[in-house]
């Protein structure tokens, strides 16, 4: 046989029992339908702001979590009709800014696309590294902030409906809970928000929420949450678990209205289901004191519905509802002349292109 004839049936051999590439399959990953529900957030700022008002963004971003994008990044040349623009298809449905004027700082939490807008003037804040430097032991695990937190309101009752607004408004900042289905052992956050109805402050907290078994005594609590004692004190381990003074003195004082039953299996080691447990709350931060200055019908262009420092008549208002309309107008007019020059323009490139499609049609035949 020719060595041309054997060349030929290798390559012939290769070819038939060569690999083809697999082909690329695309899987569709469809959220479910508690994530689509779920209202997401931007946390911005607007005008220049301090570094202390940057550093309470990231902790209030950080409170938003997961539902929110942490990562944001807010440049200069941003407007707030892009923030507005990528909301739909993001699902964001609250805008969140601060802000800072030459009395104070501002917070606005509006409602996306249409309003309302609610304006908060900040009369006392502390961010989250302050509040932890002052605890003993603070939490500081990643694991916290898988999960959206708790929300809690308190004392939000009283006359006038921009009360109820405002607490519609922070309940649904966050994603509601199924008391059927939920797992006690994703709420490890909670955001408590206390109305003064004399004052008319706000005050905002942040939480985290540790089950801790009771009626265990300090000793038998580290060898059950799995920390290695020392020992060195004493003769025999039974010194270590019997003596009356390894009582925690977190357990000496603690209430009896914070023991509850443990229904469900929780993340934190020594308790048990169906044995009584004591809900402990430690701070996370940042604290916020806050008022309700204005609330806006638009989002931060609209009528106002509600000021707390300005009190306009009936005439007032209903100049201030012409002007606006009389905008609206304008705006819409301005908008259907832009249309026409459009097209009018793309009209005019028309027959442009058509011109000179016939002029060197015209050269070719020449």
């Amino acid at each position: 046989m020719s060595k041309r004839k054997q060349k030929s049936r290798r390559t012939s051999f290769k070819t038939r029992h060569r690999k083809r590439p697999k082909k690329s399959v695309k899987l569709k990953y469809e959220e479910p339908d508690e994530l689509k529900r779920a209202p997401h957030s931007f946390v911005i700022h607007r005008g220049t702001v301090g570094k202390y008002i940057l550093e309470l963004e990231t902790d209030f971003r950080k409170v938003m979590d997961p539902f929110t994008a942490s990562n944001l990044q807010v440049l200069k040349k941003n407007t707030l009709k892009d923030f507005v623009s990528i909301s739909s298809t993001l699902k964001v449905s609250h805008l969140i800014i601060f802000t800072h004027s030459d009395i104070c700082p501002y917070l606005r939490i509006a409602r996306l696309p249409q309003g309302p807008t609610l304006m908060f003037r900040i009369h006392n804040y502390s961010l989250a590294r302050d509040v932890l430097s002052s605890l003993k032991k603070p939490m500081t695990n990643k694991k916290l902030f898988i999960n959206a937190p708790l929300v809690i309101l308190n004392n939000f009752i009283g006359n006038g409906s921009h009360i109820k607004l405002m607490a519609s408004v922070f309940q649904n900042m966050f994603p509601t809970i199924n008391i059927t289905k939920v797992k006690l052992s994703d709420i490890r956050r909670c955001v408590m928000l206390n109305y003064d109805p004399e004052t008319k402050f706000i005050d905002f907290r942040h939480y985290a929420i540790k089950a801790v078994p009771v009626g265990i005594s300090r000793g038998v609590k580290k060898i059950v949450q799995s920390k290695i004692p020392n020992l060195a004190k004493y003769n025999d381990i039974s010194e270590f678990l019997i003596k009356p003074s390894m009582l925690s003195e977190s357990e000496m004082e603690d209430d009896p209205n914070s023991h509850v039953e443990v229904p469900q299996k929780l993340p934190y080691r020594g308790n048990i289901v169906s044995q009584q447990s004591s809900i402990r709350l430690s701070e996370l931060g940042p604290r916020l004191t806050l008022q309700l200055i204005k609330v806006e019908e638009g989002l931060l262009n609209g009528e106002v519905m509600f000021h707390e420092l300005i009190h306009k008549t009936e005439e007032e208002k209903k100049l201030i509802r012409k002007r606006l309309a009389e905008k609206r107008r304008l705006k819409e007019q301005r908008k259907i002349e832009q249309a026409k020059n459009i097209k009018k323009k793309e009209e005019l490139k028309e027959i442009h292109k058509q011109k000179s499609l016939e002029d060197n049609a015209g050269l070719e035949t020449e």
